[in-house]
């Protein structure tokens, strides 16, 4: 059996990263760790081919070669999987379809001859099994949670590693919050189920096996779910890994903002080699925090949150979201001054939008506001429901936040912020490439030379190096970032 996984195509969006990627001369941040976990599940014997169209075009060629085409698939996806669809279908190549895209009901479904939702770990063996039988049905689905730690550690042959900017790791799944505009509960659970520390080692193995130096996510929704096996089995597990190993990754994940309540987790955390962390802040608000049952937000100081997980040593990165029934126009002001004395310089702002499944598009569904399917896009001015603040005095003041907080003076200032809480781990190994020459000399043209905002640059340059030179090479970095940014807002 010949099996060919295609991963869609993403447009360029905020965590695209495509203009930063540039000037590290890397083609994508990260590769498809769901692709690559279903390809180590499928038999030994089976011939198996990935095309990663964010790195590689899709050839005609490699859809002949196949016997079935395997997509997996996000929203954001959507209009690459049209495509993907329409050029399997012409060249009569079957097609299995999994995914959030296809597990949460989407309209393509009828186009595709199999559909493996849900969990792999469930529904795979039972069309495995089927197709082996040769009666293979059209949709393979289930209720039940999958046990993680049989879940085996990717297929990483099946990609080039180099043209990429991180690697994946996945430590756990679910969350135990029920955000109400969230889908990851709809699709995992509230329940977290984890992998066992010996589990996470050997996929660090495998990474390090295969020559990889460079940053790893560990693509969690909330990676501080169960804090208890965190803290007794599995970061001590990789502290002890990473210094036999000479620290060769520095790690990132995700976390809810209860994470600075825990001193000694956010201890281990930057001992294990974490440097940076996405946190969903969503609104500086009580009222629409409450509305939209961000519990764990709530009654908490959240700018001085921020700065104490900064203090540990992990760089916090922030979401955020306008639009909320609670916003008036009063947001757009104080969202800006929010993200500017917190020092989140990656701050993702986006138009709140409902996907299916979520208690948010069940209400809004019942009030008859819900217009249109969700693009997964939140840097695409879409909305699709009816907000109660007027759309266009909503996706104005949405324009004027993004080029505030991105404007080259706000920009630098949060940078010059950060760096001034942010307190790397004493013992972390400062580990530079040949690219990050490449990108610093890169960055003196294009940022320092070319770029109204120069000034601001140097300023930066100059500062980092007198004042904070160990977090020389992040103020580099971070100057990279805003250069990708501006780049996504710069039309609106």
């Amino acid at each position: 059996m010949k099996i060919l996984l295609v991963y869609p195509e993403c447009p360029d969006t905020f965590w695209s990263m495509k203009h930063a990627l540039r000037f590290i001369s890397k083609k994508a941040t990260l590769p498809p760790l769901g692709l690559l976990t279903v390809a180590a599940m499928l038999p030994g014997d089976w011939e198996k081919k990935l095309v990663d169209m964010g790195v590689e075009p899709l050839w005609d060629k490699d859809i002949e070669w196949a016997d079935y085409v395997f997509i997996s698939a996000m929203r954001i996806h959507k209009e690459s999987v049209k495509r993907i669809i329409d050029r399997c279908k012409s060249l009569n190549t079957k097609i299995v379809g999994g995914g959030p895209l296809f597990t949460a009901g989407y309209e393509y479904c009828h186009d595709i001859d199999h559909l493996v939702l849900n969990e792999a770990e469930i529904t795979l063996p039972a069309f495995l099994r089927d197709l082996r039988q040769g009666h293979p049905e059209y949709i393979y689905t289930s209720n039940e949670w999958a046990d993680v730690k049989s879940t085996p550690v990717p297929a990483w042959e099946l990609v080039d590693i180099t043209k990429y900017a991180c690697m994946p790791i996945q430590h756990s799944r679910g969350c135990p919050f029920a955000c109400d505009f969230c889908d990851v509960t709809t699709l995992f659970g509230n329940k977290m189920r984890t992998k066992t520390a010996e589990h996470i080692l050997a996929e660090l193995d495998a990474l390090y096996s295969r020559g990889w130096r460079d940053p790893i996510f560990f693509v969690d929704d909330n990676f501080i779910g169960n804090k208890q096996t965190l803290k007794k089995e599995v970061l001590p597990a990789i502290i002890r890994w990473m210094d036999e190993h000479d620290r060769p990754f520095t790690l990132n994940t995700q976390a809810s903002i209860n994470l600075c309540d825990d001193e000694e987790l956010m201890k281990q955390m930057a001992q294990a080699g974490f440097d940076m962390v996405f946190v969903g802040i969503e609104t500086p608000n009580e009222e629409g925090l409450a509305e939209c049952n961000k519990v764990q937000n709530r009654n908490r100081d959240l700018v001085a949150s921020v700065k104490k997980i900064q203090s540990f040593g992990l760089q916090v990165q922030g979401g955020f979201i306008l639009g909320f029934d609670s916003d008036n126009p009063s947001i757009f002001t104080t969202l800006t001054r929010f993200i500017q004395e917190s020092g989140i310089v990656t701050a993702m702002v986006g138009l709140l939008n409902a996907p299916p499944g979520t208690k948010l598009y069940k209400r809004l569904l019942k009030e008859n506001r819900v217009v249109k399917t969700a693009t997964g896009d939140n840097t695409d001015l879409s909305m699709n429901f009816i907000p109660k603040m007027k759309y266009e005095e909503l996706v104005e003041g949405y324009k004027a936040v993004v080029s505030r907080i991105y404007s080259h003076k706000l920009y630098y200032q949060r940078v010059v912020n950060l760096l001034k809480t942010y307190k790397p781990f004493q013992n972390s190994r400062l580990r530079l490439h040949s690219y990050d020459l490449r990108a610093f000399l890169k960055s003196i043209w294009l940022l320092g030379v070319r770029e109204k905002g120069r000034i601001y640059y140097w300023k930066l340059i100059f500062w980092s190096l007198l004042t904070r030179p160990r977090s020389f090479p992040l103020a580099v970095s971070l100057a990279i970032y805003g250069f990708h940014f501006r780049k996504i807002f710069e039309t609106y």
